[in-house]
């Protein structure tokens, strides 16, 4: 069963090796990558604060603990290397500051707006 926001099998096998916190890795093992990745994940696509993640990922501030410190350390920098250069284009995120509506979509039937400029001349 594939659950929302979840990385299939194959994402996974695609990452799991730039992870820190593999078993024989210098420090501490970590308890589940994959869980905590899916965290990540979870709380970025569905646009939340980190504070309301379901409870089966965890403790939110361990997770935001732990998500600060990979990106200090430059692990997400290396793993969207990595899957940007095999991408997939399965999900893609725009930000709305550099999309324009057409000016006829956000406008009633009739009504006619000034140009910019004019607005600025008057």
């Amino acid at each position: 069963m594939s659950r929302r926001y979840a990385l299939r099998d194959d994402q996974w096998e695609r990452i799991e090796h730039l992870l820190p916190g593999r078993p024989g890795d210098v420090g501490v093992t970590a308890r589940n990558n994959r869980l905590f990745v899916e965290a990540v994940l979870y709380r970025y696509r569905a646009g939340i604060p980190w504070r309301d993640l379901p409870g089966r990922f965890g403790d939110f501030r361990v997770i935001h603990t732990r998500f600060s410190r990979w990106a200090q350390k430059g692990v997400w920098q290396n793993i969207f290397e990595v899957l940007s250069d095999e991408a997939d284009d399965e999900y893609q995120m725009i930000n709305t500051t550099i999309v324009r509506a057409h000016q006829h979509a956000a406008g009633t039937q009739g009504k006619q707006r000034k140009p910019l400029d004019a607005l600025k001349a008057d």
